[in-house]
């Protein structure tokens, strides 16, 4: 049975041909799209190594059905800066060494561009780590992790009263 969906990715819309309505947005990503940047690693939504936002949400795309996101906004981290110009949550993570393998800071830095836009963050480091304890890192670079979204967090802040003014 194929199943067709649309999906606006990464800002630019596309048509879908699914020929397995299981199919996760995960495999989709990875296996038909090659977005290889979300990444598999527990395959039961218990690691957040594979987060994306889904309208403007943090999702762990293991857990979602392609076919039940027709129409949806998907973002991932292909679509998040560019290596001329990082994102402010990718270029805090790089200032702040908030990896190490580097395996797990895609969904890493997914969902914290997803926190701050949840407005969740706040300046609490404990709530912050929190909000993020559904993202693991085998490393343990946590403590980078925490200060990389503060500092994104006011970074944003900052480029936002700018704009306003």
């Amino acid at each position: 049975m194929s199943l067709a969906i649309s999906l606006t990715l990464n800002g630019v819309p596309r048509r879908i041909d699914l020929d397995d309505p299981r199919v996760t947005l995960l495999d989709l990503l990875r296996e038909r799209l090659d977005l290889t940047g979300t990444k598999k690693g527990c395959d039961r939504g218990q690691c957040g190594a594979c987060t994306v936002l889904v309208d403007g949400r943090r999702v762990n795309s293991c857990l979602a059905l392609a076919a039940s996101l027709d129409g949806a906004d998907v973002l991932t981290i292909e679509g998040v800066g560019r290596a001329d110009a990082l994102h402010p949550v990718q270029a805090a993570f790089v200032a702040h060494d908030a990896f190490q393998c580097g395996f797990c800071t895609p969904g890493q830095i997914m969902s914290a561009i997803g926190l701050i836009r949840e407005a969740q963050a706040g300046d609490d480091p404990e709530r912050i780590r929190e909000a993020m304890s559904g993202n693991l890192c085998r490393c343990g670079a946590y403590q980078g992790v925490t200060e990389a979204v503060l500092e994104a967090q006011r970074a944003l802040a900052a480029a936002s009263r700018e704009t306003a003014a």
